[in-house]
């Protein structure tokens, strides 16, 4: 399947169904009077989350929803039927934008939330509505109203507490795989990884989290260089950033360029807590891959963790610090200290 995280879409919500103009002409009663119903009011565009899906690939196939209009009102005071609403699936993490304001529209997440994307057009009044003392017989009605259409642009944004980030083959998709059962394609040449990938981690029996792998980024991915920083956006939900960074390269200077990278896309990441994952410890001699990550804590002021994705080694530490970095994200410093380690 194809990833796709971004569709623009033309939505156009149903038109409320017309009032009627009509009278009661029936055999005992003569006088009646007005008897038109109000017309149905349209259908909407509704968004719903829907955790099986993992793209938008379905909106590159249906770049038009519209959801069916109300009934026209009839007589003996009959109302005319509503329009269906047109309830469309999406990911979790989709987020819907007015094209034309780029207001947010919605932010739709937990699986089974709804959201209206395109408001429904209400049904018009029938003339029994009209009736008074001085008009006994009103051919007056109201006309439904136009439901609301517009251009809507679509992103889709992971749901992930933790995520990776890195230079292309510093190891990231062998350490999501190490760290969950995610089984993303890892080969030895760079770019391997073309679209982000989600893993689920287990801490204990009571306590989990979910990680984002997304394609490495090189120096100048701002603008556009590489795969560019798009994927980015993908990490902007997460509340702790794992730099993760190959110790057989030069990893005070990758680090230096991958935050760089980062603060171009979103000042505000540069700040969120993050640690670093010195990978590939097993092409280093132990006492060397101890001294760079001094040198690395002592350059960035972060956390080091020394692993080896490949080998499994270190992974347990890792988990545990970035379980407790998400702790003291979510709960502060002194709820998370109350937590067995």
């Amino acid at each position: 399947m194809r990833f796709i995280d971004e569709a623009r879409v033309y939505v156009q919500a149903g038109k409320g169904g017309n009032g009627a103009i009509a009278f009661l002409r029936e055999k005992y009663r003569p006088f009646g009077g007005p008897a038109g119903g109000d017309g149905g009011r349209g259908g909407s565009v509704i968004f719903e989350v829907n955790e099986g899906m993992s793209t938008l690939l379905d909106f590159k196939y249906q770049p038009r929803l519209v959801a069916r209009d109300g009934e026209p009102g009839r007589g003996k005071q009959q109302y005319g039927h509503q329009g269906d609403d047109l309830v469309v699936r999406v990911p979790p993490g989709t987020m819907v934008f007015n094209e034309e304001t780029g207001a947010l529209i919605a932010d739709l997440v937990v699986p089974g939330e709804r959201a209206i994307i395109a408001q429904a057009g209400k049904g018009g009044l029938g003339n029994m509505h009209f009736v008074s003392s001085t008009r006994r017989a009103p051919r007056i009605a109201t006309p439904g109203t136009p439901g609301d259409q517009r251009w809507v642009k679509i992103e889709l944004r992971l749901v992930a507490e933790a995520g990776l980030v890195g230079l292309p083959n510093a190891g990231k998709s062998t350490l999501l795989a190490a760290l969950s059962a995610a089984r993303p394609k890892i080969a030895p040449y760079p770019f391997t990884t073309l679209t982000p990938n989600l893993g689920h981690v287990q801490v204990s029996d009571d306590e989990a989290f979910t990680v984002a792998d997304i394609p490495g980024l090189i120096e100048g991915a701002h603008l556009g260089h590489g795969l560019g920083i798009k994927f980015l956006r993908h990490l902007k939900r997460t509340r702790v950033l794992v730099y993760v960074l190959d110790v057989s390269a030069d990893p005070i200077v990758d680090f230096d360029t991958v935050r760089r990278e980062v603060a171009a896309f979103d000042d505000a990441m540069v700040g969120r807590p993050a640690l670093i994952a010195l990978n590939k410890s097993d092409l280093a001699a132990a006492d060397d891959a101890q001294h760079i990550a001094r040198e690395l804590a002592t350059h960035t002021g972060l956390d080091v963790h020394v692993i080896s994705a490949e080998q499994h080694a270190g992974i347990d530490p890792l988990v545990a610090a970035i379980a407790a970095s998400l702790r003291v994200a979510t709960e502060g410093p002194a709820k998370a200290d109350a937590h067995p380690s």
